[in-house]
């Protein structure tokens, strides 16, 4: 029973270390031994030879953002005559169309509510650009960014490209907890490190594009974020990070909402990694099947290995105190790893009265995981909606502009 428990615990621990961290190490180091793939920032500066392209912002009531949006798009810094700017309203009951078309938008479509991703559908069979590229109404892109985001398609073996989203937190004081901050850099970071290496696992919704050619139409509960990337390089394309390409979008205020943002994001991921393909091999490349592993597959069942490790170690120093486990330095081990594992527990805890740094990074980490759990539950119980509202404090009140994430 002792060793069953070891194996149980060691093995359960050992995948949350590689996931959390030692799979982004991995990364650097083989980085730094190989050759980058080709394809990042480096297109034409000839305007001649720029391709056209499509700006696609799917919007429900939207309508306290949605005309900074539009002059956000068309202040970019892109030749006016090959970029077109379209909203694609899901079934909207307020003035988002109408405050879109008043901002110079190219194209408005008035659709029936059938969630972003019918909705984008509907867009990019409208749409006359040969780059299709997406937006959320919240999301700013810098002067730069499109010209940077399509400098990837230079290379022919690319058929997605997303750019580099930074969080900024609109609230101030006690409300302003989350900490998404610090875990999106990180992540960043990683998807870096894989797109030099082969393509990344997973996009985000505020600044990416694919080609005419390479754009899929998915199930409506499967945003495009996560569906995208890994689907297209089944097809024999690469999907790349191009960190040059920058946005910005307000988080959610505090971590507690992030905690309801995430859960419900997972409801949509769990169907495309248990029914969506995710976890089929089948047209993968070797290397690029592993980084789905890691980054992906195991980072989902996070909670689910926390909870093992958790139960493990517990009985392991119950059989330990009780004379029929571990003993001697063993026994001395497991005490001493189950106290880690209660601490972050009480760190985040703590973090919920206290907002010292290093317990909102707990409180984030622990409710967050959580959210994870969460989500699959919500699935299996009731399925998934492919409508959704703007989570809570993502959108402004007023023109009053937000400050940087810390």
């Amino acid at each position: 029973m002792s060793a069953i428990l070891e194996v149980l615990f060691w093995l359960s621990a050992a995948l949350i270390v590689w996931t959390q961290l030692g799979y982004a190490l991995a990364l650097a180091v083989i980085a730094r031994a190989v050759t980058p793939r080709v394809g990042g920032p480096g297109g034409s500066s000839d305007d001649a030879l720029l391709p056209t392209v499509s700006l696609i912002v799917a919007a429900h009531n939207e309508q306290a953002s949605i005309a900074a949006k539009v002059a956000n798009a068309l202040a970019l810094d892109y030749p006016r005559e090959l970029l077109e700017a379209i909203v694609a309203c899901d079934g909207c009951t307020d003035a988002t169309a109408e405050r879109a078309q008043a901002a110079g938008a190219d194209l408005v479509l008035e659709l029936p509510r059938g969630g972003k991703v019918r909705a984008q559908d509907a867009a990019v069979e409208r749409a006359r650009g040969e780059i299709v590229a997406f937006s959320d109404a919240n999301a700013l892109w810098e002067p730069s960014a499109l010209r940077a985001l399509l400098s990837a398609f230079a290379d022919p073996r690319v058929g997605y490209a997303c750019g580099q989203v930074r969080f900024v937190q609109a609230a101030r004081g006690a409300e302003a907890t989350n900490q998404e901050g610090v875990y999106w850099r990180y992540e960043m970071a990683v998807r870096g490190l894989e797109s030099r290496l082969s393509s990344i696992t997973a996009g985000n919704g505020a600044i990416y594009a694919t080609r005419r050619e390479s754009y899929l139409v998915v199930d409506p509960i499967m945003g495009h974020d996560l569906s995208f990337p890994f689907n297209i390089v089944k097809r024999g394309w690469r999907a790349v990070y191009v960190p040059q390409a920058r946005a910005t979008e307000r988080m959610v205020p505090s971590i507690e909402g992030e905690l309801q943002r995430k859960r419900r994001m997972m409801s949509h991921t769990w169907p495309i990694v248990l029914r969506g393909g995710m976890l089929s091999p089948r047209g993968y490349p070797p290397g690029y099947a592993l980084m789905i592993l890691s980054h992906r597959v195991l980072r989902y069942t996070t909670p689910f290995l926390h909870a093992l490790a958790l139960a493990a170690n517990t009985a392991l120093v119950a059989l330990a105190a009780g004379g029929s486990g571990g003993h001697g330095g063993r026994g001395l081990l497991y005490a001493i790893t189950l106290a880690l594992q209660l601490t972050l527990l009480a760190a985040a805890a703590l973090g919920g009265v206290w907002h010292a740094r290093p317990l909102l990074v707990a409180r984030y980490y622990v409710l967050t995981t959580t959210a994870l759990a969460l989500g699959l539950w919500d699935w299996l119980r009731h399925g998934t909606k492919a409508t959704w509202e703007a989570a809570e404090g993502t959108r402004p009140s007023s023109p009053a502009p937000g400050t940087v994430a810390r």
